[in-house]
């Protein structure tokens, strides 16, 4: 475990888990790497000045922040009437956790996407008066017209992009499905939106499309979730706000370089949630490749790398992947490397030690599987195909079971009736409240951290 970040940025760590043995022929390597940020440079001492650190940052301050909240104001916010209530009440929450000093905007969003305030292309600088402007501002918000989400994503990129602030971020609120744009637009809009700013997506009631919500969270590196009373939506925007401005470096990738002959297979984070980065890989010289990982505060995740090494003789060694968290230099000069970890590969004729599944490996492997089936025996579900939708879901009983993960056994106890949790054995309720359904769906990627 390697560590050398400076002190304008938390300080980064990596762990490496795996079972670097392989029996003869073996080729495949897994290890899950746990990238851990802590004590950033607004937290005791005061930070170097040096390349990529902003002013703001140089000084102790916290890192400058733009944030832009998309409110849902079509016309079924108008059922019932407290919807849109609650999601002005909640956009005033969300403006009150605002850090002074933080540039944001609040953005109407319809089959068109509006500036509510400050308008005129711009963002307003947090402090009393403004805040107190913006939730004036709110009260003109009313329910009518359609959803085009990819034009409201569009016009927050165009108002964050214009900001000189180290972290970006959105927060999207909807409540029914993208029905006036093309799936392709809102996919063309993400894609352009995609390492510019992190979003949280947000989707209230129970009309919406649970696959739209949590693919524009994927491609922006946020979160997703369901508020499926409006009257928790206030509660919910305060806690992702917090978040946000809990946030001290954007834009860290974990980089892989790799040597002659290994091939990656698969680069997944998964913890606190699963998101398959294997597609977003960005070139980063010979042999090596980023992968984007958004926004940090004081917090730790883990990640699976798994890749395929060339076949080797008994008692050969070789580096199968080194696992680099890189921060890029704002002005385009080098980029930081923040910390290092290193993915082994040793063949031997030891069974016991090459056959060993390493117990972090072993878990997220679960894990993943986990978040999997209960999607798949939710799709079985809605289609009809009762006997794979069984299947399905008492594997991912037995898994939540298996593994810890009471949240999601909770969840899928709303759904099938679980006779015998240990072999995965259940019944599909005749009835479940659209509610419990979107809840298990949305909230299926959410993973549970191994033991220690």
């Amino acid at each position: 475990m390697a560590n050398f970040a400076k002190s304008n940025v938390p300080q980064f760590s990596v762990e490496v888990y795996q079972n670097e043995y392989l029996p003869e022929g073996g080729r495949e390597v897994n290890a899950i790497v746990t990238v851990t940020s802590t004590g950033g440079g607004t937290t005791g001492g005061v930070p170097l000045s040096g390349a990529g650190v902003t002013p703001a940052r140089a000084s102790g301050q916290a890192p400058r922040a733009a944030v832009v909240i998309m409110v849902d104001c079509s016309g079924s916010m108008d059922y019932p009437p407290t919807k849109m209530r609650n999601a002005r009440d909640a956009t005033a929450a969300a403006i009150d956790t605002l850090r002074d000093g933080t540039s944001f905007a609040v953005v109407g969003g319809t089959h068109v996407a509006k500036e509510v305030y400050p308008g005129n292309g711009r963002l307003a600088v947090a402090d009393a008066r403004t805040k107190a402007q913006a939730k004036e501002a709110l009260r003109a918000l009313g329910a009518g017209g359609g959803t085009a989400i990819g034009t409201w994503l569009r016009l927050a990129d165009r108002l964050l992009g214009a900001a000189d602030v180290d972290i970006r971020h959105g927060i999207l609120l909807t409540d029914g499905r993208n029905e006036h744009e093309a799936p392709e637009d809102l996919r063309a809009a993400l894609d352009s939106c995609a390492g510019r700013f992190t979003c949280d997506a947000r989707g209230v009631g129970t009309d919406w499309e649970v696959k739209e919500v949590t693919a524009i969270a994927s491609a922006l590196l946020g979160t997703a979730d369901i508020v499926a009373d409006p009257a928790g939506l206030a509660a919910d925007f305060t806690r992702m706000m917090e978040n946000a401005m809990g946030k001290e470096v954007a834009d860290v990738a974990l980089r892989l370089w790799t040597p002659v002959g290994v091939e990656i297979k698969f680069v997944k984070q998964v913890a606190p949630t699963v998101v398959d980065l294997t597609g977003r890989r960005t070139g980063a010289g010979p042999r090596a490749g980023d992968y984007p990982t958004g926004s940090w505060g004081d917090e730790s995740r883990d990640y699976h790398v798994c890749v395929q090494v060339p076949q080797a003789g008994i008692g050969q060694e070789m580096l199968a992947s080194r696992v680099s968290l890189i921060l890029p230099d704002p002005s385009g000069g080098a980029p930081q490397t923040l910390s290092q970890g290193l993915v082994r590969a040793v063949w031997t004729e030891d069974m016991a030690a090459s056959t060993s599944i390493n117990p972090q490996v072993a878990h997220y492997t679960g894990q993943a599987e986990l978040a999997q089936v209960i999607q798949q025996g939710l799709d079985a579900r809605k289609s009809g195909d009762f006997d794979g939708a069984t299947a399905k879901l008492g594997r991912a009983v037995q898994l939540a079971s298996a593994s810890g993960n009471e949240d999601t056994a909770k969840l899928l106890s709303k759904v099938v009736d679980v006779v015998d949790a240990a072999t995965g054995t259940v019944r599909l309720k005749a009835k479940v409240a659209d509610a419990d359904e979107m809840t298990l769906e949305t909230r299926s990627t959410k993973t549970v951290r191994v033991k220690k």
